[in-house]
């Protein structure tokens, strides 16, 4: 049987729980908006000017996830999540795409750009690298160069992208 102390105590024990659950976690911090210049709509063009795809960047569960969608418009999509991880004060992207690429990426600010790096492996247990740097320019457009490592080891470019508003 319950006591009204013990109702008390489960009260304001559920309170407390209920209070915790609520207040969402700050993502505040300015490391948290060190990647905000990618948010918005964009197209993406290749360096000879051909249109690459759009991009729709946007800020969810309350600004501390990037939520990216590319489509080409000719079958190919994928979607990231990007996040900072405060306890290890590094940003982390999750890349999915419509041909069954897994990447995980991780990084920072390097001199005004976010680099994030990351490895995969094939289905012949090959490694390969991949640094993806986005860099802001000062017209308001977004330079995304993605390069990774061959079989001998050796960085190329696999993406060139200027992201520009819609």
């Amino acid at each position: 049987m319950f006591t009204v102390k013990y109702f008390a105590i489960l009260a304001i024990l559920v309170f407390s729980l209920s209070t915790a659950m609520a207040t969402p976690p700050s993502c505040e911090p300015s490391a948290y908006r060190a990647f905000d210049f990618w948010l918005g709509e964009w197209e993406v063009h290749t360096p000879d000017g051909k249109l690459a795809g759009t991009n729709r960047i946007s800020s969810e569960y309350n600004g501390c996830v990037l939520h990216e969608r590319y489509d080409t418009g000719r079958g190919f999509s994928g979607e990231s999540f990007n996040t900072y991880d405060a306890g290890r004060k590094v940003w982390h992207q999750t890349w999915v795409d419509s041909s069954g690429t897994l990447l995980l990426l991780e990084g920072g600010l390097r001199n005004g750009s976010m680099v994030l790096e990351g490895q995969t492996t094939g289905a012949d247990a090959q490694i390969t690298k991949h640094r993806i740097t986005w860099t802001p320019n000062s017209n308001g457009s977004v330079r995304q160069l993605w390069e990774s490592t061959d079989a001998k080891g050796q960085w190329s470019v696999a993406f060139d992208g200027l992201y520009t508003r819609k």
